[in-house]
C-alpha cells in the first residue's frame, strides 16, 4: 500500500501546536506522515518527533519519507499504549501531542484491508494485520444482539436492528467473507426509499462500527489520552482530530473533565476533594475545516480538532 494522504487540518494543527525549533513531539497516529512532515519542516528541520503506528506499513511509508528528519523516530505499537512506547524510546517530556483518529486515505482508497465499501475484498480491517479478530471474525461469531450494539452504538445508525438481523440470517447460509457480502446485508436491510435519502453509502456507519470495534478503539481512549497529558511538560499541548460525534464527544468530556476535576458536591462553599486541573482547554468548541479544505479533501468535512494545554500543577 503507498502512503499518499493528505492530512486534514493541517494549518490548524501547525498553528495550535505552536511548533518549536527545539521542541519535542508525538504524533500518535503517525500513518504517512503528513502531519509529522509539516510540523517537522516548520521547526526548520531541528525538531524531535516520535510517530506512533501500529500499520507497519505506515510506519515504512513514514520512515521513507521523514528520513531527512534525524530527529524523527519511528515507534510501532498502538497509541493506546503511547505512554509506555515513549518511556521505552527514552523520551522526554513533550511539548505537543498530536492524535488523528480518522482511517487513512490510503486504507480507505486501496480495498484489500476491508475498510472500503467500494470494493470487494476480505473482510479484515485491522489496523495492525498481526493483531486480534479480523471484520469477518467478529460478523460470524458475535450475536444478533452483540451486533445490533455496536452498529447502534459505534455507528449510530438507526437501522442498526435490521442490519443485524440480515447479518445473522446470511451468516446462517454462507459465512460473511468480503465487504460487498457485508454490504449486500446492509443493503437489505435498509429501505430503498430510505438509502436514497441517506447522506452517503448506506453503509458507512455500519462499516464505521465495525471497524471501531475491531481495532478497539472507543474504550481505551480517555486512558490513552489522559496518558498523553501526563507525558506533556506544563504548556505542551494535546491535539486530538476527531471524524464522528461519538469520537468527538469523549474528547470532548474527557478534556473537560481534565479542566475541571473537583469531584465535590456541586453546592459545597469550599474545595475539599483536592483534585486540581490538569489542563485548560484553548479551542473553544471544535475547530473545523475550512470550505477551501472541504472543497479539496471531502473527507475532511466531519473533521474536528479540540486543543488542550498541560498546566503546573502544584
Amino acid at each position: 500500500m503507498e502512503f499518499i494522504h493528505e492530512p486534514v487540518l493541517l494549518q490548524e494543527v501547525l498553528e495550535w501546536m505552536d511548533v518549536k525549533p527545539d521542541g519535542v513531539y508525538c504524533d500518535g497516529t503517525l500513518g504517512g506522515g503528513g502531519h509529522s512532515g509539516a510540523m517537522l519542516h516548520l521547526s526548520g528541520g531541528t525538531a524531535t518527533l516520535y510517530g506512533i503506528d501500529r500499520d507497519m506499513t505506515a510506519i515504512e511509508a513514514a520512515t521513507a519519507r521523514l528520513r531527512e528528519f534525524p530527529g524523527f523516530h519511528a515507534l510501532h505499537g498502538n497509541f493506546h499504549d503511547g505512554k509506555a512506547l515513549l518511556m521505552a524510546a527514552g523520551a522526554p517530556k513533550l511539548d505537543g501531542v498530536l492524535l488523528d483518529l480518522g482511517v487513512s486515505s490510503p486504507q480507505l482508497d486501496r480495498g484489500e484491508r476491508g475498510f472500503s465499501y467500494h470494493e470487494d475484498a476480505p473482510l479484515d480491517m485491522r489496523m495492525d494485520v498481526s493483531q486480534g479478530q479480523t471484520a469477518a471474525d467478529l460478523l460470524n461469531s458475535a450475536s444478533e444482539q452483540e451486533l445490533c450494539r455496536i452498529i447502534r452504538d459505534y455507528g449510530e445508525e438507526k437501522w442498526a436492528a435490521r442490519i443485524a438481523q440480515m447479518i445473522c440470517e446470511h451468516r446462517a447460509k454462507k459465512p460473511m467473507e468480503t465487504t460487498f457480502d457485508l454490504v449486500h446485508a446492509v443493503d437489505a436491510a435498509i429501505p430503498k426509499a430510505v438509502r436514497r435519502k441517506d447522506d452517503g453509502h448506506p453503509a458507512r456507519r455500519t462499516f464505521q462500527a465495525i471497524r471501531i470495534a475491531v481495532n478497539d478503539e472507543l474504550d481505551p481512549l480517555d486512558k490513552a489520552i489522559c496518558d498523553f497529558v501526563d507525558c506533556l511538560k506544563p504548556g505542551g499541548r494535546m491535539l486530538v482530530i476527531t471524524f464522528h460525534s461519538l469520537e468527538d464527544r469523549l474528547v470532548k468530556r474527557c478534556f473537560q473533565r481534565l479542566q475541571n476535576p473537583c469531584t465535590c458536591p456541586p453546592k459545597a462553599p469550599i474545595c475539599t476533594c483536592g483534585q486540581k486541573p490538569v489542563v485548560k482547554i484553548l479551542a473553544h468548541g471544535a475547530v473545523a475545516p475550512t470550505e477551501e479544505e472541504i472543497a479539496r479533501n471531502p473527507r475532511a468535512r466531519s473533521a474536528k480538532l479540540r486543543v488542550a494545554q498541560k498546566l503546573e500543577v502544584l
